[in-house]
């Protein structure tokens, strides 16, 4: 006992050997002539002390806090929007107030603190507070967890996808699996759900990782430019051709080209697209200089390719050309577990550029984003997170801020159980307890319910409470 009681001690120790060499910027704006406090020191904590902002910002400069203590008090406007936009930059730092008791009758000032602060103290702080190093030390925390986030975040956003549900899983497989093998690539799903990504995804694991990544959107082009955007041109091609142009596929020569939306393409250019897929070389528009290119094809719809095929309006030869390897995302919806993973992910992503007083979501709001079924898939809910960072005037975000008021109704009123629900199970609850304070004697049960025997049977029959498995004395009284 002894051994462990002077092991436990010497652990304590360590932890405040360690915790010494915590640092923390403590500035103190309050003017000289303040009566209710002097500066002070909390155990196992270096106070870098600063009086103005200048020299705050200075060592905020040199020094990444997790931890910074402001002693001030309500100041003019200009002033409190300086410190504001200072405290704003440290994305790590956890603050914490130090204020005259006074200034808490001031709204403004509350609500200063409260957007801004994680805790506050008022004046006097005693020397060695105690709860002060305990908040202090709770702050750490924070800033650490933070820190991890932010990393966690860092990762996945290298990653550019975000996902760890069943389907995604095996789509990442699959995604590994297609990068391996050099040959043409068909992304299909709905619009929003990604395509994009999956491609970069690919490129970016596949042998041609190092060459360029070049995207064009068939759909988003006049018939009339396609070609040119495609192969280019050569000058004096057309009128307005006054210098030469490379196109989207020579400018792709050793990576990857991306072809969008390829159930959109016309009929005429598709052929010069099978062309160029079976013979690897291409011509710009006005030339005859046939030039060989390297590049690996991924095409990507939201339409229904085969159907298209039978119905004239896209071609088989290059259907299959194309479909040589095929991938399909799913619908965001399918992705179970992922919509409150993307959400904290663009929420993480957006914050700072929009709104850096929101701290998260309310457990409603998660609800409603589980909730909703999302036509437009992640694009939509990019679009969702986004508004609802700018809408918001909470520490958190609500249904209300993302739009989904209905979404969230329509879960609660799938959560709560109906009148009927509840009244069949107190029935049943009475029934069991009445039998049970009864010592399984039926007759006496049944005038504590005010019911005859047959109709407690009856009862007992509906909620299948079984007589054997009571051991009913049934003993007439």
């Amino acid at each position: 006992m002894k051994q462990a009681h002077e092991r436990t001690q010497l652990e304590a120790a360590a932890r405040e050997e360690a915790a010494i060499n915590r640092k923390a910027l403590y500035l103190d704006l309050l003017p000289s002539s303040h009566k209710l406090q002097r500066p002070f020191s909390v155990p196992g904590w270096n106070l870098d002390r600063a009086t103005d902002l200048k020299s705050a910002k200075h060592r905020m400069a040199r020094n990444d806090y997790n931890v910074a203590l402001l002693q001030f008090e309500q100041r003019d406007k200009q002033e409190i929007e300086a410190l504001q936009e200072f405290i704003g930059q440290g994305q790590h730092t956890v603050w914490i107030a130090i204020i005259p008791p006074h200034q808490l009758t001031h709204p403004s000032f509350c609500r200063l603190i409260y957007e801004h602060f994680y805790d506050f103290f008022t004046l006097p702080v005693p020397d060695s507070p105690p709860y002060l190093k305990a908040e202090m030390g709770h702050a750490y925390g924070i800033s650490n967890l933070r820190r991890l986030e932010e990393q966690h975040d860092a990762i996945i956003a290298e990653c550019q996808m975000v996902g760890a549900s069943p389907i995604m899983l095996k789509t990442f497989r699959q995604i590994r699996k297609i990068a391996s093998v050099d040959a043409p690539v068909l992304i299909t799903g709905e619009s929003g759900t990604g395509k994009e990504l999956v491609a970069r995804a690919i490129h970016q694991r596949s042998s041609l990782s190092s060459g360029p990544f070049v995207a064009i959107n068939c759909g988003a082009l006049p018939d009339t430019l396609i070609q040119a955007e495609l192969f280019g041109y050569e000058k004096g091609a057309f009128t307005g051709a006054n210098k030469r142009k490379t196109g989207r596929i020579e400018a792709a020569n050793g990576g990857t080209l991306f072809l969008d939306e390829i159930g959109d393409l016309p009929l005429d250019l598709q052929v010069n697209l099978l062309r160029f897929l079976q013979e690897k070389t291409i011509e710009r528009l006005g030339g005859n200089e046939s030039l060989i290119i390297n590049v690996r094809i991924i095409a990507a719809t939201h339409n229904d390719l085969e159907q298209a095929v039978q119905d004239g309006s896209f071609r088989e030869d290059l259907f299959y050309r194309l479909n040589v390897l095929s991938l399909q995302v799913p619908r965001l919806a399918e992705r179970e577990g992922d919509i409150e993973l993307l959400a904290r992910f663009f929420f993480q992503k957006f914050r700072n550029e929009s709104n850096p007083k929101v701290k998260g979501f309310t457990q409603r709001a998660l609800a409603a984003l589980n909730s909703h079924n999302w036509p437009g898939n992640i694009r939509e809910m990019i679009n969702c997170i986004r508004r609802a960072l700018v809408m918001s005037d909470n520490h958190l975000i609500t249904p209300k801020d993302l739009g989904l008021e209905n979404s969230v109704m329509t879960a609660e009123a799938e959560m709560l159980p109906t009148l009927e629900d509840v009244r069949y199970e107190a029935e049943k609850s009475a029934i069991k307890d009445s039998i049970s304070h009864a010592h399984n004697n039926i007759s006496q049960a049944a005038r504590q319910l005010e019911v005859s025997r047959v109709t407690l049977y009856r009862l007992m029959e509906k909620h299948h409470i079984q007589s054997h498995q009571l051991h009913v004395s049934d003993e007439s009284h």
